[in-house]
């Protein structure tokens, strides 16, 4: 399936006007809330009750959100309340999407929504461009990528692989970003997508999110060992600037790998170890198997082009 731009690929450069982020709440979308109000944009967040004063105060304390900052309530499987939510917005930034291990609950939300969002924006005519937070697993899942291979934008996980591990996430991920690029071709609306690889860094929101959940594992006990694994980690203010990035960038297209480091699970354990050596993390493999796998290289070199740093020292996604 290809990502070559499939509008005119001309986003607004001037600040001050009102763009849409789906999934306002979520941890990367809160901190790209944050970036665009510090841009000063007028930011309309779609959550699912805006009336919940706790699990929303994050998003109201934010610096301009008195202002500039409208929470709405939207749902991804209901057009009507998508449309209302794009109404007047010249960008929308899709970045809500399930996170679960149930098929069922993964799969649906994550294309339908997908769609239906590429159908809103379409039918809204004053959208300008949609940027659509994807994955690093929309790229390098599967048997075909060699160990130690270089892996870019050209790159698409097979899905077949995905099904066959169980790996619903990704499959969920692929199948959406896929389905956005054939529906935006047919209707002639201008996206740009981001995938990054592991997100972490600090919390906005109050509640902790899967990504975060991978580093508190080592920390709490829940687990004694590490698995023979590779992984690639970006920072979270990276991917928040990734977004706003090409959003702005008139000549952006297509899609943008944005991950830094590629870590073994048994680095991540020491360099948390050394930095908070009061907590059992582990320093075992299991299995006693050694650390024997090579991760993919992932080229970040598009971002790069438009300006965007990708933090690389690891120890910078929990500290930053």
């Amino acid at each position: 399936m290809g990502a070559e731009n499939v509008g005119n690929c001309a986003a607004a450069s001037s600040h001050g006007h009102t763009v849409c982020v789906t999934g306002a709440g979520g941890y990367i979308a809160s901190w790209l809330v944050k970036l665009l109000l510090e841009k000063g944009y007028s930011v309309r967040g779609t959550v699912r009750n805006p009336d919940d004063e706790e699990k929303n105060a994050h998003l109201r304390a934010l610096d301009g959100a008195a202002e500039r900052l409208t929470l709405v309530r939207a749902d991804l499987l209901d057009m009507e309340s998508l449309a209302a939510a794009f109404r007047g917005c010249q960008g929308v930034f899709h970045a809500a999407s399930p996170v679960t291990d149930d098929p069922e609950k993964m799969i649906e939300p994550a294309v339908e929504g997908t769609k239906n969002v590429i159908t809103a924006a379409a039918d809204d005519g004053g959208v300008r461009r949609v940027v659509f937070t994807s994955s690093i697993g929309t790229v390098y899942m599967g048997p075909h990528h060699a160990p130690g291979a270089e892996v870019d934008e050209t790159c698409w996980s097979d899905l077949d692989y995905c099904k066959s591990t169980k790996n619903w996430y990704c499959y969920a991920k692929t199948v959406a970003e896929q389905a956005a690029w054939e529906l935006a071709r047919q209707r002639r609306l201008d996206l740009v997508v981001v995938n990054p690889s592991l997100v972490l860094g600090p919390l906005l929101q109050p509640s902790v999110n899967a990504s975060t959940w991978h580093i508190l594992k080592y920390l709490d006990g829940s687990v004694q060992t590490y698995a023979d694994a590779v992984q690639a980690y970006v920072h979270v203010r990276d991917v928040a600037d990734a977004h706003a990035r090409v959003y702005e960038e008139p000549s952006a297209c297509g899609r943008y790998l944005c991950a830094g480091r590629v870590l073994r699970r048994g680095e991540v354990c020491r360099i948390l170890a050394k930095m908070f050596p009061e907590y059992p993390v582990p320093t075992e493999c299991k299995g006693g198997a050694g650390e024997t796998k090579k991760g993919c290289r992932l080229s970040s070199r598009r971002l790069a082009k438009l300006g965007v740093g990708i933090t690389r020292r690891a120890s910078a996604c929990t500290k930053r």
